[in-house]
């Protein structure tokens, strides 16, 4: 039976800054960059049937892992981005917001590579299009990144893996065997259907569609913790974290089932709320927090963050309040 989150777990769940300063978080993934092209439609094309939209502004975010980063480090917490960029435009406006958001970053620069950008176009906010510019990197950036990690991963109490599919974690089932075998915290936000790449990871944080597109649907609560303990059972995870939208989330552990309700805000735009559950979920772990009050702040930080047009940060007087 999936137990309801108790009085005490919501006393004892308050943000720390001071607390999550001592978290060292290790991001390792998909780096991208988001760009905002704001404006006004007014009139069609008379070359098509399509809007013609007047921009008005234009805005940079950091999106993907980077955006895990910079989540954490708004925070408070000691964070760490490694990946890899392009010899480009974005690549440089990339390292420098993440320098300015006081994340330290371990980019490799793969010349044959663009930095993966995210172009969303928005008129009165609502988006109209976006436009994706992403290749692979090389095999032998990889092959870089990896030794990279081998020396950096120990420097650190937990590492988070964030999937978003773009090839950057090509070697995430060696990296996740060496942090289990020095015994790491990992964390990984998944993507696509093989999850067998995660195998022996600490946290696994799957969506719902995520999920159900792995183990297939369910009817009833009960199919649904007989599906998730299997997954993480097959798995050999320590716990299985099930991010539901408006039903709030669940952790699946060895202990049971641990539901936490979703707060009720107006959502605006779910664009990076993973990024910001997973970010604050490792942080809360690495600062000392037990399982279940770092699933509690994290669900308090994932309501918060849809309020927010785009992929958001969300502050430490927000994480309080």
């Amino acid at each position: 039976m999936v137990t309801s989150m108790t009085t005490a777990a919501l006393e004892t769940s308050q943000y720390s800054k001071e607390a999550f300063s001592k978290s060292k978080v290790l991001v390792v993934g998909d780096v991208m960059l988001d760009r905002y092209w704001f404006g006004d439609v007014e009139r069609i094309s008379p070359e098509a049937p399509v809007p013609v939209l007047l921009v008005g502004n234009t805005e940079e975010r950091l999106g993907g892992a980077s955006n895990v980063a910079i989540n954490g480090s708004s925070l408070g917490a000691q964070i760490c981005l490694m990946g890899v960029v392009g010899l480009d435009e974005p690549g440089r406006i990339l390292k420098t917001m993440l320098e300015k958001s006081g994340v330290k970053a371990m980019l490799l620069e793969d010349p044959h590579f663009p930095t993966i950008l995210k172009l969303r176009v928005i008129a009165r906010q609502q988006q109209l299009v976006r436009i994706d510019f992403e290749e692979r990197p090389s095999s032998e950036h990889l092959s870089m990144k990896m030794d990279l990690f081998e020396q950096a991963f120990g420097d650190y109490d937990v590492v988070l893996f964030s999937d978003y599919g773009k090839g950057s974690l090509e070697h995430v089932s060696e990296m996740i065997a060496q942090c289990k075998a020095a015994g790491k915290l990992t964390l990984v936000d998944p993507k696509g259907d093989d999850y067998e790449k995660y195998r022996g990871a600490s946290i696994l944080t799957p969506n719902r569609s995520e999920f159900k597109q792995v183990m297939g649907s369910w009817k009833t609560e009960e199919q649904l913790v007989e599906k998730a303990q299997t997954l993480r059972n097959r798995l050999d995870l320590k716990a299985l974290l099930l991010t539901r939208s408006e039903e709030g989330m669940t952790l699946f552990s060895e202990k049971g089932a641990f539901h936490v309700k979703a707060q009720a805000r107006e959502v605006f735009d779910v664009s990076g709320a993973g990024d910001t559950v997973i970010a604050t979920l490792a942080c809360a772990l690495g600062a000392g927090y037990s399982m279940e009050d770092s699933v509690s702040l994290a669900n308090k930080a994932g309501g918060i963050v849809v309020g927010k047009l785009g992929t958001a940060v969300i502050t430490p007087e927000e994480l309080a309040s």
